[in-house]
């Protein structure tokens, strides 16, 4: 087994995502996230570039990483300023950090037309400011910018400057696509040349993904020689974003004959920790992490799949943390259900009646517009009604809400009032929030506070409302996903109606009552 090694440039190469911005504290808790999952480098930012890198850097001695080197980046001096008096390389030397990431040109027209120097001068900035590095004990990996483009542009030229990086000190050299316009079988050619004419030198690929192929590239140049992959762990980046490690590594580890130290069966909890820290959603269909990368809908696939597995799934689910799941719809059988169902009542066998029951019901709540398949805790509502199990914790008696637009300036624009009544006991409250559903939501959970404290665990982390009849204009009926979490658990919960405000209601109150369930079962258990 070949070992690769892995670095991760979220904080620096995903830090430039549209959308993406990371404060010091974010970045102090990914890096310790990034190290407990055992990647070898963490590529942290550029101590230069901005104050708040500057920061992070004089802060990071605080992490004693027990797995993973943490990397500074920066460039190649300047010209006509000496490596011992140049801000770059004197920011990475003060940075701390025992490695450092160098981008230097390896395109000529990157040198002649972007530096505006000759070709000879930046062979010089390359190799002065490797050796400068190198001769303070740092660790210097060294990433030729377009490495690909200058290969197809000028092969020897190019070659020139990998090799006097080399020479200079640079413990690993960086192909780098930086362009993300590269397809698999040219990355996999240059780079078995590249690795057999630098002979014995550390190759590393570095790939973006703007033809989709950042992770088949990857591939490739692993299959090509390369030792090292660098890329983000969930895959953001400027323009399409980066190389993706979560699914880099495991097809490394699991699909190929290749090692790494990273641990894969963490892998789904750690990019779900690290995308929750990075303000990103994650596609239900990504790879490996996604919720719906194990999940099964057809009944003809989930019969298979509850039969031998490998019929449907590449690999077992918990070799990467994630677990199946079987989809409850319209399209679902008797074997989709039952194992569901057997969750809340395990008395049920497959040929029960109460299975065609609320098979028959699911199929009845789709055609009006509910979906299941991504509210599995209504779902466990809905049956626990119909077997009769259901105790509601509270009835809501009345809300009335209230909108002001537009709304005074440094105020919200909606109010909320409620009162609802547990065990004969009623509670009124009001709420204001940034809307009608937000504000109804804070005084819901205001209100069930005094009487079911654990409340305060819960928030809603996604909205999301779809219009079901195109053609019925402002009277549609809409469907409202609405999902939530405690700081162990998510579920999602849905509702619909003509109103979006009732739907919104019907999902907010299953959220509810999926969490105090929940919080009666673990109470149970102890």
């Amino acid at each position: 087994m070949r070992r690769i090694q892995i670095l991760d440039s979220t904080l620096r190469d995903g830090a430039q995502a549209e959308g993406v911005s990371f404060s010091v504290n974010d970045k102090l808790n990914i890096c310790r996230a990034l190290d407990e999952f055992g990647v070898d480098y963490i590529e942290a930012g550029n101590p230069v570039s901005n104050p708040k890198d500057a920061e992070f850097f004089r802060a990071a001695g605080e992490l004693n990483l027990k797995n993973a080197k943490l990397c500074a980046f920066g460039s190649t001096r300047r010209p006509g300023v000496a490596p011992e008096e140049d801000a770059s390389l004197c920011a990475l030397a003060a940075s701390g950090a025992p490695a450092v990431t160098l981008v230097g040109k390896a395109w000529d027209r990157q040198v002649t037309e972007v530096l505006g120097i000759s070709l000879e001068e930046n062979l010089e900035l390359v190799s002065s400011s490797i050796a400068y590095l190198a001769s303070l004990g740092l660790e210097v990996i060294f990433d030729a910018e377009h490495f690909f483009d200058g290969w197809m542009a000028n092969r020897e030229y190019t070659l020139s400057v990998i090799r006097s990086a080399a020479h200079a000190g640079a413990s690993t050299v960086t192909l780098c696509d930086t362009n993300g316009g590269n397809l698999p079988f040219e990355i996999y050619m240059v780079t078995k040349e590249v690795v057999a004419l630098l002979d014995g030198v550390n190759v590393a690929i570095h790939c973006h993904n703007d033809t989709g192929c950042a992770v088949a590239n990857s591939m490739a140049g692993v299959y090509g020689g390369a030792n090292q992959v660098q890329g983000t762990f969930i895959g953001i980046g400027e323009r399409c974003g980066n190389a993706n490690l979560s699914t880099i590594i495991p097809n490394l580890v699991i699909k190929s004959a290749y090692s790494c130290s990273c641990n894969v069966a963490q892998l789904f909890d750690a990019a779900r920790h690290i995308a929750e820290i990075s303000n990103v959603n994650l596609p239900n269909n990504r790879p490996y992490i996604g919720s719906s990368a194990f999940a099964h809908k057809g009944g003809m696939h989930i019969d298979a799949v509850l039969k031998d597995p490998s019929t449907f799934e590449h690999i077992d689910p918990e070799l990467v943390g994630n677990k199946r799941r079987l989809l409850t719809s319209e399209v679902s059988g008797r074997s989709a259900i039952t194992p569901r169902l057997q969750s809340i009542a395990p008395e049920l066998t497959r040929d029960s009646p109460e299975i065609a029951r609320i098979l028959a019901a699911l199929k009845e709540s789709e055609r009006l517009g509910y979906s299941y398949e991504a509210a599995e805790a209504s779902l466990d509502i809905m049956v626990m009604k119909m077997l009769g199990t259901y105790r509601p914790h509270f009835r809501l008696v009345f809300y009335k809400t209230m909108g002001e637009f537009p709304a005074p300036p440094g105020e919200l624009s909606a109010f909320a009032s409620v009162k609802i009544e547990v065990d004969g006991r009623t509670e009124t409250t009001a709420e204001t929030g940034a809307g009608p559903v937000n504000a109804l939501d804070l005084a819901l959970r205001k209100a069930l506070r005094v009487f079911y404290p654990d409340i305060a665990d819960m928030k809603m982390t996604d909205y999301k409302v779809r219009v079901l009849e195109q053609n019925s204009s402002t009277v549609a009926r809409v469907r409202v996903l609405m999902e939530s979490c405690d700081g162990q658990d998510t579920w999602t919960t849905v509702g619909v109606s003509n109103d979006v405000l009732e739907a919104s209601l019907t999902a907010l109150v299953d959220a509810i009552e999926f969490k105090l369930s929940k919080t009666d079962s673990e109470t149970a258990t102890l």
